[in-house]
């Protein structure tokens, strides 16, 4: 769990101050390493608990000319196969982190990057040659991002605590929010709690134009539903294997860490299949 917040736009001394505010009131997600740039009027800042390349992942993470620019929450669990195919593509590497798969991958296939990914994450890129920030968040929208459009400002960060670090951003409370939150004991996306601020959708990515001063938004994945009935003419046993074949290899791509691995065993079917199967593929379980 780390935490990523940006400003675009303002003025940049306020800029860098308010990203510093932001990452201070998000040190729990990430105790190991804090980092802000500022570069093209866009300010971005990490706080970083460190989980892949140790030493070598310090954040925000540049490509070679500076240019490109990432903060990023999460993990990416093809990252190995991504790094095989930029580096076939003359990409360079530097350290062993999936975050610089992110900054090579971005320069290679640019906003389509995000439908190569397998993962949990929310990132941002500051692309100064576009003059763009992009921020992506993953199909589940497992990691959170939050945002604000504040007249010709985008303010954006992991947590609604740390947007309210901003001054300039109103207070009040969205009454279809609170709604919704008695309804369903969550808000759903794209509302938060707080009126003006918004959760970027699962499956969803936010454009920023620096020039223009506006979003633009776009759905780069949905569910595909089995509508024809095909999936049912299996028997019960060809379901159970697939379901087990498909519960594996989530398993399997979540042990990829240089640090040690826990798991929240309640004793329950769930926790206990993920368990069993974190030890028969060889994963040091705490």
């Amino acid at each position: 769990m780390c935490g990523i917040c940006g400003v675009a736009g303002g003025e940049p001394e306020r800029g860098r101050e308010l990203v510093q505010k932001m990452c201070g009131s998000m040190a729990h997600r990430g105790p190991d390493d804090e980092g802000v740039v500022q570069a093209a009027g866009v300010t971005l800042g990490m706080r970083r608990l460190s989980t892949i390349d140790l030493a070598g992942g310090h954040q925000p993470m540049r490509n070679e000319d500076s240019m490109v620019w990432v903060v990023h929450n999460g993990e990416i669990f093809n990252h190995l196969g991504l790094r095989e195919q930029l580096s076939a593509a003359g990409h360079v590497f530097h350290t062993q982190s999936d975050t610089e798969v992110l900054v090579h991958g971005y320069e290679q296939w640019s906003e389509q990057v995000v439908e190569r990914l397998n993962g949990q994450f929310a990132f941002a890129v500051l692309d100064q040659r576009a003059r763009e920030v992009f921020l992506a968040r993953d199909r589940m929208g497992i990691k959170p991002l939050h945002y604000a459009i504040d007249g010709e400002r985008l303010v954006f960060a992991s947590e609604l605590k740390a947007l309210l670090q901003d001054p300039a951003l109103r207070r009040g409370v969205d009454p279809i929010a609170l709604d919704e939150y008695l309804a369903y004991e969550f808000v759903p996306s794209p509302r938060s709690i707080v009126r003006g601020i918004s959760k970027l959708r699962p499956g969803h990515t936010l454009t920023w134009s620096v020039a223009e001063r506006r979003p633009r938004l776009r759905r780069y994945w949905a569910p595909q539903l089995n509508i024809d009935g095909s999936r049912h003419k299996r028997d019960l046993e060809e379901e159970c294997g697939e379901l087990r074949a498909v519960l594996r290899e989530s398993v399997r791509k979540e042990l990829i860490s240089d640090v040690p691995l826990g798991v929240f065993l309640s004793g329950g079917i769930d926790s206990s299949a993920v368990t069993a199967m974190m030890t028969q593929l060889g994963g040091d379980v705490k």
